[in-house]
């Protein structure tokens, strides 16, 4: 198999180019700065392992390759690592969690755990030193600890069980080194020994837990000190005693072995645990604690690293400059030097002549890695002092991505003020600038590469110089709020800002002393309610640029930029481009045919082509429903090789990023999505010749880099089908199903009913209805649009060949109707949690704590607000929907009758009316 014949480094040796997805994960910046670093090789191969959002990677330092362990669908929460750095243990925390085991030799999966800790998942794993058991505890406050036999195919654990909350939540576990049925975990202020035993019982072999120990309280009166916060534990190397690190720069240490106490009435283990003793090591914090051969090695939050024997004497200590709060250390099971090999000037303390100091020589002849917490990974070899840095990356949020457009340069900012520049070809870091005021919010390079501008959280600008990050002119400080949106016109002669505050600020560049400046222009207060998008683009009619900016109001804004003066924006139209959905991104829709389109995403997971000109809706369409609606939308670049008439669209949901072909049909085959940020994505980028698409994690503070690949997405969606095959899969039951029989029958009544019911004459056996009959048998197959959407769907299938053909449509087939139903139907179907919304917003609490609406107030509100009804027509439509009610329960329905409508409202309206009443009872709909 491939992990039995694996050696250390044959999995960089695999072709990704050749994966088959549309998208292929090519690198990682960035690394969760608050998990552990693990050094897998030093040598010729500097390895280390980390974690980057849901996936653990092996990076080649020395060869700048990564390779990407793939398998979590949520944030990696914890990792181990077995003793030889062969077997690496994830785990996550959240929906459908996971513990898997990786061969580090091959990068496969050979061990998946399934629904561990359910409730919650897992905050923290370890694994024994012969490599046969898990331990993990449970996230969330009913922690739960379970002990696995990982070389077993079982998803039960061996032996398990319940926290007490007094216990506090136990962040930090790791086993006995020479018992693996030991362990202890700890909190900030609870440390918690553990003994789990096999038992016999009927028979049956059985584990459990026999007893997990609460180590007794520790307060300042205990030893006559403060002993602060817990970080890590230890079993000592060789004794019965264990250690657990403090923030106070203290050592506690446990031993089951009193002195105090006759041996006769000595408790066992875990109950005889208690500490002996606090040992003040230093005044610094202390933050990592762990047992190498026989030496203690702590690192605190001056990034000093002290190495001590058994007795707690000091042995050997590095004392860096420059280095932060150490989070991790890692060493090498490799020997740097032979024993005693150390230059005379670096040579160690050992305090005697003992059989253990051989084994204390081969401990400090090992070269680590070790981490920070502000995200600096560092390697330091004990033949010198240097502390070599490996990694920097940033230790905030990282908000804010950019491509250069014509060089392979990708900006990177984040909310720690970090802004670095990476050759993404190479891979390789070319520049830096760290802002000490404020975040960097987004980020925008201008169309020909000269400048690249910065929005911050304090509403501050920058223009920089794209190359050598340095100001090329005084930052403006005239936003109230963060700046969300930096945007360059396509002449680089406009830059605009959007802003929390709900502006828009235009920037101009001008001409100084033969220097190129930017002066502020105007400002305007567009919006009352976020700005979703800030689009610069060309006019049809010249080569001058216009700008849109697109609000959560529902509002599409655009500007006068020719006609604006200092201090005066002028804004040319603001339409309402959606009636009920909250628009989200847009984007200049490629010029696919004579009429010119702005592409729109709502939060209902709809597309929208607007007339670029007059902001009419042209055609709604089915957009990618991958669990959370289209937050950014960018046109891929096309390229030399591909098919200048195809065109692509690149983007990203709440956690994914995907490909979709253009033009957009509805037809679900022709995009994908992949996983690449599940805490949120918070920006894309695209390089400008279209190859790498690159997406910002956000608070995982992780940037990636993906290959595009169309043929892949090509092949899928040629073997989705053709025609309407793809549209007949939507259709519940498919082409075959009871539905489409249904929906055939009403089609074709629709079409008696255009001509008559009641003629005599001859009909016209035709395969299309009127455009009139559309909203007839939308509602008869489940689909109750409004009167707006009536309006779109008719003008869309109306003027469809206004433009090309010089015609307008007056029927409509049955496969085209199809279309039309799957592209404006609710994505999700029906739902009573968006009704229950309505009512949260539009009632009250009764009596009972339900929240209802009075009878009065939504007949008054079905007239007065939205599409308002007249009083006929209301009382015709629950007339109508109540007489079907009494109708069912036995007599003839009711027809319309004004003198007896208003008795019949009374009678079968009740005076408070619940979301369920007015799903189930008024309008007759099926709710769970």
């Amino acid at each position: 198999s491939l992990v039995w014949a694996a050696t250390p480094g044959m999995l960089f040796q695999k072709d990704r180019e050749s994966s088959p997805d549309s998208l292929n994960l090519l690198w990682v910046f960035g690394y969760n700065s608050s998990l552990a670093v693990h050094s897998l090789m030093d040598g010729k191969d500097r390895v280390l392992l980390y974690v980057s959002s849901h996936m653990a990677v092996i990076h080649d330092v020395l060869g700048n390759r990564q390779y990407h362990l793939q398998g979590h669908t949520n944030v990696i929460s914890c990792l181990c690592v077995s003793e030889d750095k062969r077997w690496v243990v994830t785990a996550d925390k959240g929906p459908d969690a996971l513990i898997i085991v990786w061969d580090s030799f091959s990068g496969v999966p050979v061990r998946t755990i399934f629904g561990s800790h359910p409730e919650a998942g897992v905050c923290a794993i370890a694994i024994s030193h012969d490599l046969r058991y898990l331990v993990t505890i449970s996230a969330g406050t009913a922690q739960r600890v379970c002990v696995w036999r990982w070389t077993l195919p079982t998803e039960k654990p061996m032996c398990s069980t319940e926290l007490r909350p007094e216990f506090g939540h136990q962040d930090y576990v790791i086993f006995n080194p020479q018992n693996p049925h030991e362990f202890v975990s700890n909190s900030k202020t609870q440390v918690i020994f553990y003994l789990w035993v096999k038992t016999s019982l009927l028979g049956e072999g059985r584990t459990g837990v026999q007893d997990e120990r609460m180590a007794s309280p520790l307060s300042p009166q205990t030893f006559k000190s403060v002993v602060g916060h817990f970080s890590q534990s230890v079993f000592h190397f060789n004794s019965s005693k264990a250690l657990t690190a403090t923030w106070a720069g203290k050592l506690v240490v446990w031993d089951a072995v009193d002195p105090c106490v006759p041996p006769k009435e000595q408790q066992p283990k875990p109950h005889g645990m208690k500490a002996t003793k606090v040992v003040s090591m230093q005044k610094d914090s202390l933050t990592v604690l762990m047992v190498l051969e026989s030496c203690l090695v702590t690192g605190d939050v001056k990034g000093n690293i002290k190495f001590y024997d058994g007795e707690l004497l000091l042995l050997w200590s590095y004392s860096p400059s420059k280095v932060g709060p150490i989070r991790s250390l890692s060493f090498s099971t490799t020997l740097r030097d032979p024993p005693g090999a150390f230059p005379e000037s670096n040579r160690p303390f050992l305090t005697s002549e003992s059989d253990s100091s051989n084994s204390v020589s081969l401990a400090l002849n090992r070269n680590f890695i070790l981490s920070t917490s502000d995200a600096t990974v560092f390697h330091v070899a004990t033949d010198s002092t240097d502390f070599e840095k490996v990694l920097e990356e940033a230790k905030g949020a990282v908000s804010a991505i950019a491509c250069h457009p014509q060089q392979t340069l990708v900006a990177v900012g984040s909310r720690c003020g970090l802004l670095k520049v990476w050759d993404y070809l190479e891979t390789k870091y070319l520049t830096s600038r760290i802002f000490t005021q404020a975040g960097i919010q987004c980020l925008s390079y201008d169309p020909k590469g000269y400048f690249l501008a910065a929005g911050f959280t304090d509403g501050s600008v920058y223009i920089l110089d794209a190359i050598s990050l340095q100001s090329s002119c005084t930052e403006f400080q005239l936003s109230q709020g963060p700046v969300t949106h930096v945007s360059f016109s396509h002449d680089s002669e406009y830059l605009a800002t959007a802003d929390e505050k709900y502006s828009v600020i235009v920037y101009k560049s001008v001409l100084q002393s033969g220097r190129r400046c930017w002066e502020h222009l105007a400002g305007l207060e567009s919006h009352y309610k976020p700005i979703r998008s800030l689009l610069f683009g060309v006019q049809s009619d010249g080569n001058k640029p216009r700008l849109l900016s697109l609000g959560k109001d529902r509002q599409l804004v655009e500007y006068d930029l020719s006609s604006s003066i200092k201090d005066h924006l002028v804004v040319t139209h603001q339409d309402r481009v959606e009636q009920m959905a909250v628009p989200l991104c847009l984007a200049w829709y490629p010029q696919l045919g004579p009429e010119p389109f702005i592409l729109t995403a709502n939060n209902c997971y709809k597309l929208k082509l607007l007339n670029a000109t007059t902001k009419t809706c042209r055609k709604t369409l089915l957009g990618p429903t991958y669990g959370s609606p289209l937050e950014k939308i960018q046109i891929l670049p096309t390229t030399s090789l591909a098919d200048p008439q195809q065109h692509y669209l690149v983007y990203v949901t709440k956690d994914k990023v995907g490909l979709q072909m253009l033009p957009v049909d509805g037809n679900p085959h022709k995009s994908s999505a992949f996983i690449c940020h599940p805490d949120g994505v918070s920006d894309l980028a695209i390089s400008y010749d279209g190859h790498y698409v690159f997406t910002a994690g956000g608070s995982d503070c992780t940037v990636m880099k993906w290959k595009v690949n169309l043929n892949a997405l090509d092949a899928a969606a040629f073997l989705g089908g053709e025609d309407l095959i793809p549209f007949y899969n939507l259709l519940d039951g498919g082409r075959e199903g009871e539905f489409f029989r249904e929906l055939e029958e009403y089609f074709y009544y629709a079409q008696l009913c255009s001509q008559g019911i009641d003629t005599l004459e001859n009909r016209e056996v035709s395969t299309y209805i009127p455009l009139e009959e559309i909203p007839s048998v939308m509602r008869a197959v489940g689909f109750y649009p409004s009167e707006k959407e009536i309006e779109e769907m008719i003008s869309e299938v109306k003027f469809s060949k206004c433009v090309d053909a010089g015609e307008q449509v007056t029927k409509i087939n049955l496969g085209d109707f199809i279309k039309l139903y799957i592209n404006h139907r609710p994505a999700l179907g029906l739902s009573m949690k968006s009704l229950r919304r309505a009512f949260q917003v539009l009632g009250y609490d009764n009596e009972k704590g339900d929240k209802v609406i009075d009878r009065g107030d939504l007949l008054s509100l079905l007239q007065c607000r939205g599409e308002q009804m007249t009083e006929d027509e209301l009382a015709q439509c629950l007339t109508i929907l109540l007489g079907r009610r009494r109708g069912r329960q036995g007599s003839e329905p009711d027809t319309y009758d004004p003198s007896g409508a208003a008795a019949l409202i009374e009678e079968g309206i009740p005076a408070e009316i619940t979301a369920e009443t007015f799903a189930a009872d008024i309008l007759g709909l099926p709710i769970a």
